[in-house]
């Protein structure tokens, strides 16, 4: 065990190159917005649709597979927390508790202990286990302290982005290859909820723990991973969603051909003059990831609030200074009791944020009547803030956000009016998934609107700022030429953008698209 998880992965895999040359007569980029040069590429094989179980590799066949039957680990392990409980209860009567650096230290004693005594007595009737056997107890065993346990050495294989364990099958999604299909690393239905309650436990929320009277339960693994897993399916269902990105930049999303220089300039600059922004897309289309950039271009003397059901920003991790003091609140489900605080939600934690004083707030999904509370805390002193938005197609996007304010009692022309007055930039991010190919996934901006008021159809009027150039083969946003409202492009302009580069780059300075099949 290292103590922390490998968190490998890229945004869009494909190789990169040099950008191309500007005209003499161009103005300079911002040199931490430029592409750099070649990186590399993984081929992977897609598994065929006839492949059976002989031909699909297994959890166990990955490093580090356990080389005794589960039900010793876990044996083990409640020797080990039996040895942690006394410690503690002998620590607090002292009056010195054990820290966190003591507590690890502690469990890695009190594992080589047990794991020395257990080999000896398994020896007696079973083949002595070799020293990497041992060392593979010894790391399972911190990993479920520590770590996510049996899965562990699942979720350090780099690009990893998702696990899904459905029943005797496990199904694990990366950003640079196919789907693939293993079997489950758990034995049976009982030791699927007991990893699941171990973790669980282990995270701090030990009273959520999956039963046929609780069916579906929630929690964060230590590295920061989302996990929901139920009794409501057919058989036990585990599904891990990772934070691969969690540290990314605009300049990283510049290199992995999410956004090129002059977008990243812009989207940098509006971030800083305070311009409220909806970020929309699809599933899985990097929405989160270029919120989390542009978190990061808030400037420190602010300060940010993101309130979300599920912690995936985490911009409350990075180091202090970094960017603006981030607050991080999160929603809380009903306890069930009659007289205790209940249900909170995005749109109750809308007011409660700007109580304490943020300048600003950053919704992670907008959903419900969140929506009412997002757009007028962005009129009333929320400028700046920001949010995503689920839109299939880019041309839907503000229909697609008539339908939350719908359901908190807004007519449509008084939704249009709040859109109009709330929002200044409309982002919209897109995929190509060419996995099933053997190609790659590739995430990027496609679209970037200004509103501009109210339109003669009684709409919210829309001026196109980067869009695609599907004519010449451009999927990706370039300048469209369209003026921008001279008020927000002065306030751009003293952040550091200069409007020039919008015509002196038609094209952007976007890296080659490598698709599946050599297309463009």
């Amino acid at each position: 065990m290292n103590g922390t998880t490998r968190l490998g992965g890229l945004l869009a895999g494909h190789p990169t190159v040099p950008s191309q040359p500007a005209p003499d007569t161009a103005p300079n980029l911002p040199p931490q917005t430029r592409p750099p040069g070649p990186g590399p590429s993984q081929p992977s094989r897609p598994i065929g649709r006839d492949d059976g179980p002989a031909d699909i590799g297994a959890a166990a066949e990955l490093p580090g597979a356990l080389p005794i039957p589960w039900e010793e680990i876990t044996r083990l392990r409640e020797q080990v927390a039996d040895d942690i409980n006394v410690l503690r209860g002998q620590r607090r009567t002292t009056g010195a508790p054990l820290g966190d650096k003591d507590l690890e230290e502690a469990v890695r004693a009190r594992v080589r202990s047990r794991v020395a005594t257990w080999a000896q007595q398994w020896s007696l009737t079973h083949p002595a286990p070799g020293e990497s056997d041992l060392e593979r107890i010894r790391t399972e065993l911190l990993n479920l302290f520590f770590l996510a346990g049996g899965l562990q050495r699942v979720l350090d294989r780099p690009g990893v982005e998702d696990v899904l364990v459905d029943g005797a099958w496990m199904y694990i999604d990366s950003h640079d290859r196919p789907r693939e299909r293993l079997r489950s690393p758990f034995s049976s239905r009982a030791q699927a909820v007991e990893w699941v309650n171990q973790m669980a436990a282990a995270s701090g929320h030990g009273e959520r723990q999956l039963s046929y009277a609780s069916a579906r339960v929630e929690f964060d693994l230590p590295d920061g991973s989302r996990v929901a897993a139920t009794l409501l399916a057919e058989d036990v269902v585990i599904a891990i969603r990772r934070h691969v990105l969690e540290r990314a930049t605009l300049a990283d999303l510049v290199q992995w051909g999410a956004v090129e220089p002059v977008l990243a300039a812009f989207l940098s600059a509006a971030v800083k003059a305070g311009l409220s922004i909806i970020i929309a897309g699809d599933m899985a289309s990097g929405k989160t990831t270029l919120m989390r950039a542009l978190g990061r271009e808030v400037p420190a003397k602010e300060r940010l609030a993101t309130l979300e059901s599920e912690p995936e920003l985490r911009l409350n991790h990075d180091a202090p200074g970094a960017h603006a003091h981030v607050i991080a609140f999160r929603t809380r489900e009903s306890n069930g009791e009659r007289d205790a605080t209940g249900r909170v939600t995005l749109a109750d934690l809308v007011p409660v944020s700007l109580r304490y004083k943020a300048t600003r707030v950053m919704v992670g999904e907008v959903r419900g009547d969140e929506a009412v509370a997002m757009l007028e805390a962005m009129i009333a002193g929320g400028a700046g803030s920001m949010c995503t938005l689920h839109a299939k197609d880019p041309e839907a996007v503000v229909d697609r956000l008539l339908v939350p304010l719908a359901r908190a009692g807004l007519s449509d022309q008084a939704a249009y009016r709040l859109i109009a007055a709330a929002v200044d930039l409309i982002v919209y991010v897109d995929r190509i998934d060419e996995t099933d190919l053997g190609g790659q996934e590739h995430r990027f901006v496609t679209h970037v609107w200004e509103t501009a008021g109210r339109s003669e159809g009684s709409g919210v009027a829309l001026g196109q700022i980067f869009a695609p150039r599907e004519d010449q083969g451009e999927v990706r946003a370039v300048p469209a030429r369209t003026p921008m409202t001279e008020r927000r492009m002065r306030k751009l302009e003293r952040k550091g953008f200069d409007r020039r580069w919008l015509a002196a780059y038609p094209a952007g300075q976007w890296q080659p698209l490598r698709r599946a099949g050599g297309a463009a």
